[in-house]
C-alpha cells in the first residue's frame, strides 16, 4: 500500500513558481493640487482601483501578469482632485506543477499576490515625491477581485444570452 501511495505522489507534478522578473510598463502620476491649488483643509478620500490581467508567454511555463492599479485623491471637503496615480506593473513567472483547471485563479490570485509588497513600495515611494504624505495601500483581497471578475462575466454572459 505504501508503494501505491508513493507512486500517486510521485505521479504528480510538485508546484514550482519563480518570479523571473518584474517592471514597470506605464507609470503616470499628476499633483492635480498644485497645478489648480485647493483651498481651505485638506481632508483625503482615496480611492483605489485594481485590474488584472495574464498571458502566456512563448516560452514553455512562463506567463506574464499585469496589475494596474488607478488611484485618485480626492479631497473630502468640495471633491476636488488631488492627485491621480496610475500604474501598470508586470511580472514575468515561470509557473510548473499547476493543474490546468486552477491555472487562471493562481495567475490572478498568487501571483499579484507575490508582487504586492513591490506595488505598495512604488506606490508609497511616488506619492511621496509627489508631494504628498506616502500613500500605503491596505492589502489587496486578490481572491474577492477575482470572484468578483467571474461573478460581472458570467451576468454578462446571460445577459447576452436571448431568452
Amino acid at each position: 500500500m505504501a508503494e501505491n501511495g508513493a507512486a500517486a505522489g510521485a505521479a504528480q507534478p510538485q508546484l514550482q513558481m519563480s518570479i523571473l522578473g518584474q517592471f514597470i510598463r506605464d507609470l503616470s502620476f499628476e499633483n492635480v493640487m498644485a497645478q489648480k491649488g485647493v483651498a481651505g483643509e485638506v481632508q483625503p478620500d482615496v480611492n483605489v482601483q485594481v485590474a488584472l490581467d495574464a498571458k502566456k508567454r512563448s516560452a514553455e511555463n512562463q506567463y506574464e501578469v499585469i496589475t494596474k492599479l488607478t488611484i485618485e485623491s480626492k479631497n473630502k471637503n468640495g471633491g476636488e482632485t488631488l492627485f491621480v496615480l496610475e500604474l501598470e506593473y508586470v511580472g514575468i513567472f515561470n509557473i510548473s506543477g499547476v493543474p490546468e483547471d486552477q491555472l487562471h485563479p493562481f495567475l490572478l490570485i498568487e501571483c499579484p499576490r507575490m508582487l504586492f509588497p513591490f506595488l505598495r513600495r512604488i506606490v508609497s515611494d511616488v506619492s511621496r515625491d509627489g508631494g504628498f504624505p506616502p500613500l500605503n495601500l491596505d492589502n489587496i483581497d486578490f481572491v474577492a477581485i477575482y470572484r468578483n471578475e467571474l461573478t460581472r462575466r458570467q451576468q454578462a454572459a446571460t445577459s447576452e444570452t436571448p431568452n
